[in-house]
């Protein structure tokens, strides 16, 4: 089943925390990548897809970049992780140690990013220097990583969940020597050959251990292109990079397999968010959805069985990190502020929000104020979902960026 209105957060950070927990990222203080917050990432009081698995009987392994903690108390294997390895931040930080400039010794939080490993109930160590040599291989390694763990639990008989966040297309965008210049395109076009072999290599492996009937395999990114050259790359029909609130910021691949199940060749729009993962998840297993917190996330389940065609989900808010961008309201979206072109340029606040028919405009390039008094209307269901998401900041306050452990939240 392929979603072409599959819905994530406008950064890497913030998308990571969506997923995981089912929330909106504001409600977890992780709304933007964090930039003056050497404590950051999710809490502990946070209960994460992986935890929910792994009290339901599942074994739970991560190979990839985190981007959710780098800190004691702070690391995957501490939010429901069984083992992992990979980075705790982003891949930008591996050009650090080849340059000339670079002062390891200026700031605690300015040494240089390591590879690490480790497992549930022990301090992750740090394995190697993450540097440019390691940043083109590291991909390799995760799959082969993710194929192992796969193998181990097929042979113990065990359930298990895998996740697995390559490192790229983050820039530094260098594909591994095996697929430089096998396409002829540069070397974005190499890196999107590569990711696709790999995952081809993972969906072959389930085959081959037979598990392809037991085993839900999601394909999906976190969040739309880069717009600095030259890792540059195409939004297809959308407008927009990340930290934009445009389609292409927002609208991510998404693909689903549960042979059997979800049937094949299922092609739609409907609106669904990347926080729909978790109580869909948890209904599938017999996991538990947390009642003392607002879940945004809708169960999605008869959707991807087929059972209806609609998503159960109409609207999206529309963030660029904490702040409110505007809303995304069946096919209309009404925007108060963006970002011109990219994340350097500055804010532009509209005095009259701006509407667009994303089925007519999917470029968002004509706003339909022009025709206020035909589309004025959308102000107002569009407008009751945005009030109705701010009353529920306001009954339940959102985690502070930075907010150290131990957490509890405020009582409403």
């Amino acid at each position: 089943m392929r979603l072409l209105n599959f819905n994530v957060e406008a950064q890497c950070t913030p998308s990571r925390a969506a997923i995981l927990t089912g929330r909106y990222a504001i409600r977890t203080g992780n709304a933007s990548i964090p930039i003056e917050t050497p404590v950051y990432g999710l809490t502990q009081w946070e209960y994460t897809l992986a935890e929910m698995l792994s009290d339901v009987g599942y074994t739970t392994g991560m190979f990839g970049k985190w981007h959710l903690g780098h800190t004691e108390g702070r690391y995957p294997t501490d939010q429901g992780f069984d083992e992992w390895y990979g980075i705790p931040n982003s891949s930008d930080e591996s050009a650090w140690p080849d340059d000339t400039r670079y002062l390891p010794d200026s700031h605690p939080f300015a040494h240089a990013e390591y590879l690490m490993e480790g497992r549930e109930g022990g301090q992750p160590e740090n394995v190697r220097v993450y540097n440019t040599e390691e940043r083109i291989l590291i991909d390799r390694e995760l799959t082969d990583r993710a194929i192992d763990f796969m193998q181990r639990q097929a042979a113990a008989g065990d359930p298990f969940f895998l996740y697995v966040p390559y490192t790229q297309t983050h820039m530094p965008v260098i594909p591994h020597p095996e697929f430089k210049g096998s396409t002829g395109n540069g070397d974005f076009a190499d890196v999107i050959a590569q990711i696709d072999a790999y995952v081809g290599e993972l969906l072959d492996e389930v085959d081959r251990l037979g598990l392809r009937d037991d085993t839900i395999f999601i394909f999906s990114s976190d969040n739309g292109p880069d717009p600095t050259p030259t890792n540059q790359s195409f939004a297809g029909p959308w407008s927009g990079s990340y930290f934009t609130g445009k389609e292409g910021s927002l609208r991510v691949p998404f693909i689903v397999r549960w042979s059997g199940q979800i049937p094949a060749g299922i092609v739609s729009n409907q609106i669904v968010h990347e926080m729909d993962l978790f109580p869909t998840i948890a209904r599938i297993t017999g996991g538990k959805v947390p009642d003392d917190r607002i879940i945004d996330g809708v169960d999605k389940l008869g959707f991807f069985l087929g059972e209806q065609e609609a998503s159960n989900r109409e609207s999206v808010i529309v963030y660029v990190g904490s702040e409110i961008y505007g809303i995304k309201w069946r096919n209309y979206k009404m925007m108060s502020k963006e970002i011109d072109a990219g994340f350097a340029d500055p804010t532009r606040t509209y005095g009259v929000p701006l509407i667009y028919d994303l089925h007519t405009d999917p470029k968002e390039e004509t706003p339909l104020h022009s025709k206020w008094y035909y589309n004025g209307w959308v102000r107002w269901p569009a407008g009751d979902l945005l009030v109705q998401h701010v009353a529920s900041l306001q009954a339940e306050p959102p985690i502070r960026p930075g907010m150290p452990d131990p957490y509890l939240p405020t009582k409403r």
